[in-house]
């Protein structure tokens, strides 16, 4: 598959089957976001893959809404960057987290991600802090987002090309 159909492919998926991914897969996939680009090489990332379910159910409930379907995903990986290293943190976590996606979409698997930044629960604790209690990571790290892996349990069809807003792109100026 070349990458243009690739991208057309790739969509958000949120059911997902109960078929485990193989240790492969997952590294394949992690290899996609560790080669990822950052700015200045710092590569000040750090991914917590979870496949335990009692850590999905709790990361689902880490913000009020947008993240139930990470408990039903047999693999999520929580994208984090050290903000002591970088000033781009944000651009670098996004940057490997969408490689990831996309190698996951190529491998035939399903992705979708739930923003945590500037994201909170009822009670008015951040994703943040609530993933820093369940995961222990030192304060110099924020959660970007979590990125849910697994089996397609639903087919989503292909982007549609006549839907694109070429409107938005201009050349050489802004209209």
């Amino acid at each position: 598959m070349d990458f243009k159909d690739l991208v057309a492919k790739r969509r958000s998926i949120r059911k997902f089957t109960d078929e485990e991914l193989t240790p492969e897969q997952t590294q394949t996939i992690l290899r996609a976001a560790l080669m990822s680009p950052t700015s200045k090489s710092t590569r000040a990332w750090r991914f917590i893959v979870v496949d335990d379910k009692d850590l999905l159910r709790q990361i689902a409930q880490s913000k009020s809404a947008g993240a139930e379907f990470v408990q039903t995903a047999p693999l999520a990986v929580v994208v984090l960057m050290d903000t002591d290293a970088t000033d781009v943190w944000v651009e670098d976590a996004s940057i490997a987290a969408v490689s990831m996606q996309y190698q996951a979409a190529e491998l035939g698997l399903g992705s979708c991600w739930a923003q945590l930044r500037l994201r909170g629960h009822l009670d008015g604790i951040t994703a943040d802090e609530c993933l820093r209690d369940i995961f222990g990571y030192p304060e110099q790290f924020k959660a970007e987002c979590v990125i849910a892996f697994g089996h397609p349990a639903i087919e989503r069809k292909l982007q549609d090309e006549s839907k694109l807003k070429w409107e938005s792109v201009s050349i050489n100026k802004f209209e």
